[in-house]
């Protein structure tokens, strides 16, 4: 399966990461390896430094998922799903959606980390800057 890292040619590669420093026997580190056809590099680095850099991926993360695609798309309310972003100024983010007769209910989560739930018709037009692939 192809994990989606990438060295910088665009060649895939491999991560490992471990307790420990490659060769160094009960180190307070982790090791992180990264393996593709141009080579292998071997970095090291502390547990907090390595739950910062945890913290900076999830971010850089989220903000490339929600940023605008190349045209939003419009779907019926019925048919969001969790993960999907609606467009507009502010960053909304489907956390669940439930149908209930002709009513869907759509908890949203604010870029801000709030959450609450809006009521539309099933049939509702929502227009999205993103939505994840099918296969999650």
């Amino acid at each position: 399966m192809d994990s989606g890292i990438t060295d910088a040619e665009g060649r895939p590669g491999a991560i490992t990461v471990a307790a420990g420093e490659p060769g160094r026997a009960a180190s307070p580190r982790l090791g992180i390896r990264f393996s593709s056809p141009a080579g292998e590099s071997v970095w090291s680095c502390a547990p907090e430094a390595a739950r910062e850099l945890a913290g900076l991926l999830l971010r850089a993360a989220e903000e490339a998922e929600n940023a605008p695609g190349d045209h939003p798309i419009t779907v019926a309310a019925a048919d969001l799903r969790r993960g999907d972003v609606r467009d507009g100024d502010r960053a909304m983010t489907v956390e669940s959606a439930r149908t209930d007769g002709a009513a869907v209910h759509v908890t949203w989560r604010s870029g801000a980390g709030r959450s609450w739930t809006q009521a539309y018709a099933a049939d509702a037009a929502i227009t999205l800057k993103r939505r994840l692939p099918d296969e999650r």
